[in-house]
């Protein structure tokens, strides 16, 4: 009787195993190989995943173990094989262009009045322009004359309502506040407060001018004296001013640090006369601004370089440049940026259409722009933002031409999170039920996720309305998912009367919490209306 019950007992063991040996997986269709794509890489920020062969032998060993001690029994049935079943999920690329926040693609927006369809570019406007499918954030200049127009006076109006109009589209703001801007220069009698745009009531303080003449026109033009200590300290002033009043709004996506020279890109290369400050002051400067914003990404304009540049890397500033396909080699000066795990942010030098006329003649000239230089100043400088274009017409033209290539890079900037493995084991005894999920996550864009997310798993209805949550919250802090790497990740808990699974992607664990649909979309197939994505066997 032993012996037959000892075999018995062995071919029942034989059977959990081969139950349990199943080596299928799926992984999604055509995972980019593209040159910008970084070699892959794996790390874990879960348990280590266990399989369920590992499982089915202990609980056979706990069974030979009992069985060598006494004589089968009427107890023995109550030790029944565990019931283990296995979904394993066919994965496929989403077919589209994909719009993610706090990375992407820009247009000028100049106002809340970019959302009426009175303005034939906008969104809303009669040329129906798609180019706003790309479209994760606003961008422009604010005067800091109209910010700022007397001491110790603010005026966030217009500003105020640009932010909302934004926010009320799921976009935020890029800001930029110009001291100044030769563009409107236009004569020698062109009224100063047309283009000079530090606040009058700073030269009435003592702050000193210059006149500078305008290369190219011979127009001569007043200009702010940049080291002089009244106007270092209005501008000084003004960044308190506005990080009390903006520092950590989720409306605002960036600051630009523009308190010097032309458009605040510290520079004077057109003005004849006008010198910029000493990298001293300009570190000094950077050091405020770091000291006063605590929680905004700050942004170093095109021309701080050399070790300004250094030195607001160190602050954690991060760096744009407006030169970009024009001028060779620009794509390069950001790389020092990614480098320190930092965002990099690029404008062309010019519009698209104008760009188009270029001749490539360098020295003296600029570089046309082209498909293929487009590409490789996105994938060289590993961004996370960029202007798509910055004449009026809002990208309109350059859509038109370059749709296709501009819905693919769309999953190239910044992160973009592809799930290319996933599975579903379902281990059920007389005591639980209990599902565990694992995933592998590939970063296939060109630049890490600058800020802190949150995975979650989730037993779902034919909706997609949540059942259950699978597992916990899983935090994904920010810098930390490298381009080009996958990670692996595992939920397990008590299974669900729900057999779907869908997976999400929060920007803080208080909105998962609320019950606030997610922000942040997989590169995959079966995307919900709520941007969950729902995993399909």
């Amino acid at each position: 009787m032993k012996r037959l019950g000892l075999f018995g007992i062995l071919t029942i063991a034989i059977g959990f195993v081969a139950c349990g040996d199943d080596g299928s997986s799926a992984s999604v269709d055509d995972v980019s190989s593209s040159s910008w794509i970084a070699a892959n890489s794996s790390s874990s920020v879960s348990a280590p995943l266990s399989s369920s062969r590992d499982g089915v032998e202990s609980s056979s060993s706990q069974f030979l173990s009992s069985a060598g001690t006494s004589a089968m029994s009427s107890d023995t049935a109550s030790t029944a094989a565990p019931d283990t079943t296995k979904i394993t999920y066919t994965l496929k690329r989403f077919d589209g262009p994909l719009a993610n926040p706090h990375k992407g693609f820009t247009v000028p927006t100049g106002g809340a009045w970019v959302f009426v369809p009175e303005f034939e570019y906008g969104p809303y406007g009669s040329l129906n322009n798609k180019a706003w499918d790309l479209v994760t954030y606003g961008s422009g200049h604010q005067r800091w004359s109209k910010l700022n127009p007397a001491k110790d006076v603010y005026d966030w109006t217009e500003l105020d309502k640009l932010l909302d109009a934004l926010s009320e589209h799921d976009m935020g703001y890029a800001l930029r506040v110009l001291p100044y801007s030769p563009s409107y220069i236009k004569s020698d009698d062109t009224p100063e407060e047309e283009y000079d745009w530090t606040p009058p009531f700073v030269y009435e303080s003592g702050a000193k001018k210059i006149t500078a003449t305008l290369q190219g026109k011979g127009y001569h033009a007043s200009v702010p004296v940049w080291d002089d200590s009244i106007y270092l300290q209005a501008a000084k002033d003004f960044a308190k001013a506005l990080a009390q009043k903006y520092d950590g709004d989720p409306r605002i996506e960036y600051i630009d640090i523009r308190p010097f020279g032309e458009w605040g890109e510290w520079h004077a290369s057109h003005l004849d006369g006008s010198e910029m400050p000493s990298d001293s002051i300009k570190m000094d400067m950077l050091d405020y601004y770091a000291s006063v914003f605590k929680k905004t990404l700050l942004v170093l304009p095109s021309s701080g370089a050399g070790d300004v540049y250094t030195h607001a890397l160190k602050l954690g500033i991060a760096k744009r440049d407006d030169g970009f396909i024009g001028t060779p080699g620009r794509p390069d000066s950001l790389v020092r940026a990614y480098e320190a795990n930092l965002p990099t942010i690029a404008e062309n030098i010019a519009g698209y259409t104008t760009m188009l006329n270029y001749t490539d003649v360098i020295p003296g000239g600029y570089l046309k722009w082209t498909p293929q230089r487009w590409v490789d100043a996105i994938t060289t400088a590993h961004l996370t933002y960029y202007v798509l274009d910055q004449d009026s017409d809002c990208g309109y033209n350059f859509y038109k031409d370059n749709k296709a290539l501009a819905d693919s890079m769309s999953k190239v900037i910044g992160y973009n999170f592809t799930v290319t493995q996933a599975e579903l084991t379902t281990v059920a005894t007389n005591a639980d039920t209990t599902s565990t999920l694992n995933i592998t996550v590939k970063n296939t864009g060109v630049a890490p996720c600058f800020f802190d997310i949150y995975l979650v798993a989730e037993f779902v209805d034919s909706t997609g309305a949540a059942i259950a949550q699978l597992g916990k919250t899983i935090r994904i802090p920010k810098g930390t998912f490298k381009d080009g790497a996958s990670q692996d990740f595992s939920f397990s808990g008590a299974a669900s009367s729900g057999t779907k699974i869908a997976l999400s992607l929060y920007e803080s664990e208080e909105a998962f919490k609320s019950g606030k649909n997610p922000t942040v979309r997989f590169d995959n197939d079966g995307l919900l209306e709520n941007k969950k994505l729902l995993l399909k066997e």
